[in-house]
């Protein structure tokens, strides 16, 4: 009889951590806190085929919002765009406002938003590595399901798990 192993060092999984509230994945279908920054992808509300990357650093509050064909977003300016406010907002329901402020380093009061604790600058945001992390997300939603190891995800050689 194999003995499962529970001791988080010694797996070779990623824990989930689930969302604090349901969201719906139309308006932001990805986001992350990745890589010292809030990004993600967030559909257009005015075309269906064009989506705008955005991101907020964490720190310095650096804000970023461009289109998937690298065209800055026309509402960014020295405060959020609602493509950031969007993003935000889904962040907030998805990981719960105290784990995303403190990640982005946001000093909020008590009942206060998120968006006002941000000292926001114009940064030239990493567009391109948050929608190929996208992609690469919507693709494994295109995998058969099996129960079978996927060889793209096997990062570790097959062993016998010492007890």
């Amino acid at each position: 009889m194999k003995k499962l192993v529970t001791d988080p060092a010694r797996v070779s999984v990623a824990p989930q951590v689930p969302p604090v509230h349901p969201r719906k994945l139309a308006k932001v279908p990805f986001l992350e806190l990745s890589d010292g920054r809030l990004q993600g992808v967030v559909s257009s509300g005015s075309d269906i085929e064009r989506v705008y990357v955005s991101s907020i650093s964490a720190g310095k509050h650096g804000l970023d919002c461009s289109t998937n064909n690298n065209r800055p977003c026309g509402g960014l300016g020295s405060s959020p765009c609602k493509h950031i406010q969007a993003l935000l907002a889904e962040a907030e329901k998805q990981f719960g406002t105290e784990r995303v402020a403190r990640y982005l380093s946001i000093e909020v009061a008590q009942g206060q938003e998120l968006a006002a604790g941000l000292r926001p600058t114009r940064v030239k945001g990493q567009a391109a590595e948050v929608f190929s992390s996208f992609l690469r997300h919507l693709a494994y939603l295109e995998v058969p399901v099996t129960t079978e190891p996927l060889p793209e995800l096997q990062w570790f050689p097959a062993g016998q798990a010492q007890p």
